[in-house]
């Protein structure tokens, strides 16, 4: 029995049943040992070699799904698959196969975000608030990251009295990378401008790291995030509260608001009202800046946005002026 120990990534176990296979190495002859991210040296070879192996895309991207999976299983099942496709053929895909249609079903778990391995191991331990930004861009707990461009993590100062958390980054965060530089964030900007809170002087990140979306066409349409999404990013957004020890902690929109505060939180009948949490001793939701520009006509988003910097106003006569 050969003990294998590989990263929960795809890319990891990859590299590792391209050395079985050339090795000869049969399923049954192989146990799967999952180590810590970032704890294997750095792989000798690159991740684009493969060896001469020929297998059909529809496996690859079957077997990329599977891999979030959290069913401790799932390797010695992948490789099985493999396996068998170097030396049935191909049209193993096809077949009604039990094992393959094992991997179909976990993979439809996984696009619903239902059975997903989490961000947790992807957070190192006793990590800054840099060093968990490097680890987030690898990232791959979850189905959202099999889609979007990239991790956005937070940015800002490490020591920030004023933290906020939005919902998950847009197209243009998706795209760029930094949180907050669409058109959201232009509105955002005008508010912290109005209220005298410097943006430089704050931390801004979201409640996920990636983007959800519906593709329409060329469009990306926002897709907001579902409980089982949230939950999936968590150990991110706990890892960043947990370092900063903000004095005040803003929830930008009420995907934000009932994943820090709870989910009995209600944004209309509760936000602009300082409660204590787990985060922070003054907690603070308001609307997303994106809610303003969804006001149906000018005047809606005219008091929206009144409500928004008022509630921010309230943040900046709270911790005073040294924040300006």
């Amino acid at each position: 029995m050969r003990e294998v120990p590989i990263e929960p990534t795809f890319e990891s176990w990859q590299r590792a049943a391209r050395g079985l296979l050339r090795d000869d190495v049969g399923p049954a002859d192989v146990a799967w040992r999952e180590v810590p991210v970032g704890s294997l040296p750095a792989p000798a070879e690159p991740a684009a070699a493969d060896g001469g192996i020929r297998v059909p895309r529809s496996f690859v991207d079957l077997a990329r799904g599977v891999a979030i999976h959290r069913d401790p299983a799932r390797w010695s099942l992948i490789y099985e698959v493999l396996w068998r496709l170097t030396r049935e053929g191909r049209e193993l895909m096809g077949q009604g196969d039990p094992s393959v249609e094992r991997l179909v079903r976990m993979e439809a778990e996984v696009r619903e975000n239902r059975a997903v391995i989490t961000a947790g191991p992807f957070v190192p331990p006793g990590a800054s608030v840099d060093g968990l930004r490097t680890a987030a861009a690898r990232c791959a707990g979850c189905d959202l990251s099999r889609h979007a461009t990239q991790t956005v993590f937070g940015r800002g100062q490490a020591d920030a009295r004023v933290v906020m958390v939005g919902e998950q980054p847009g197209d243009q965060e998706d795209l760029k990378g930094p949180p907050f530089v669409g058109p959201a964030g232009e509105v955002l900007d005008r508010a912290l401008a109005e209220v005298g809170l410097a943006r430089e002087r704050l931390y801004v990140t979201n409640a996920v790291k990636h983007f959800k979306f519906t593709p329409r066409g060329k469009r990306r349409i926002h897709a907001t995030p579902g409980p089982a999404d949230i939950a999936a990013c968590r150990p991110w957004i706990e890892a960043e509260l947990e370092l900063l020890h903000p004095e005040v902690l803003v929830c930008l929109g009420a995907t934000a608001a009932r994943a820090l505060i709870g989910p009995a939180f209600r944004l209309m009948q509760q936000r602009g009202i300082f409660l204590e949490t787990r985060w922070a001793a003054r907690t603070m939701a308001t609307f997303h800046p994106s809610a303003v520009l969804r006001g149906e006509d000018d005047a809606a988003q005219a008091r929206l946005y009144g409500m928004l910097r008022d509630d921010l106003r309230l943040v900046a006569d709270t911790i005073g002026r040294e924040t300006q």
